[in-house]
């Protein structure tokens, strides 16, 4: 059943105090003399008394208006923050790349995986050349003796020593797996490489040295017969680059440690 209507007497006993129970405020309500008419002005709520007809007029307020009002708010505010700007391109690693001059890739190999310039000269590699007795070359290549390069993994080796470093030779019966990449500052490889006569390849090979290491994270094939450094990747495919280079004819590789990793022999993972 529904409930009975109010009386009139029974809406006016009510009064004020009525128009809260059902959730409404009461406005005050002032007259403004415009040009065409009243205009309608909503004031706060009055504190007691006063009066007239203004008094009689109430408006409820819909509790949602104050959360629209809320939302509005907040829209507008996030609308107005300008957009964070764009990040730039993260800056690549700088490579030092050294390029093949005369027969002088040992020297290239060596300062490219030092990535220094400077690391060595070819007057150094001369001069330890020269000192070197023919009795202690392993692999007694034909040399220039104006320095003209063609150095042996005799010359690589003493000048490695000349900075605190070791060139460990590789046997390649072993798989590149238990090389501890962490502790290895590069690699030096000696491969089989095409004679070129100015732009023209020539149907012989010769052994030539190039340099490996790791630059920002990625290792890099810095052979000094490229153009450019040749990005060779994470650990994983730097083990599968040289899988692939060991299984060649003729192809040595050589570990360019510390002398500290050299003496304690943590450039294996295997320990053994």
């Amino acid at each position: 059943m529904g409930s009975a209507p109010y009386s009139a007497g029974d809406w006016k006993g009510r009064g004020r105090g009525g128009l809260q129970d059902l959730g409404c405020m009461p406005w005050k309500v002032s007259k403004q003399k415009g040009g065409g008419g009243d205009l309608v002005v909503a004031g706060s709520r009055g504190g007691g008394g006063g009066g007239g007809g203004g008094e009689g007029e109430r408006r409820c307020r819909d509790p949602r208006d104050s959360q629209q009002q809320q939302d509005l708010s907040s829209s507008s505010s996030s609308s107005l923050t300008p957009p964070a700007p764009p990040q730039p391109p993260p800056t690549p690693p700088a490579i030092y790349h050294e390029k093949q001059r005369r027969e002088l890739c040992a020297l290239h190999a060596l300062n490219n995986v030092f990535q220094d310039g400077t690391a060595f000269s070819r007057d150094t590699l001369q001069e330890i050349y020269q000192r070197l007795s023919p009795s202690t070359l392993v692999t007694p290549h034909k040399k220039s003796m104006l320095g003209n390069g063609n150095y042996d993994v005799n010359v690589i080796m003493a000048a490695l020593q000349t900075r605190g470093f070791e060139a460990v030779w590789w046997d390649k019966r072993r798989d590149v797996g238990s090389i501890e990449l962490s502790n290895v500052t590069g690699f030096i490889l000696n491969v089989p490489s095409n004679l070129r006569w100015g732009p023209l390849r020539l149907p012989l090979k010769r052994q030539h040295w190039i340099g490996v290491r790791e630059v920002g994270g990625v290792y890099y094939n810095l052979d000094s017969k490229l153009r450019s450094p040749h990005p060779i990747g994470n650990p994983e495919e730097l083990r599968k680059f040289l899988r692939h280079q060991l299984r060649g004819k003729n192809c040595e590789l050589l570990l360019v440690v510390s002398e500290e990793v050299e003496a304690h022999q943590t450039w294996r993972s295997d320990g053994c």
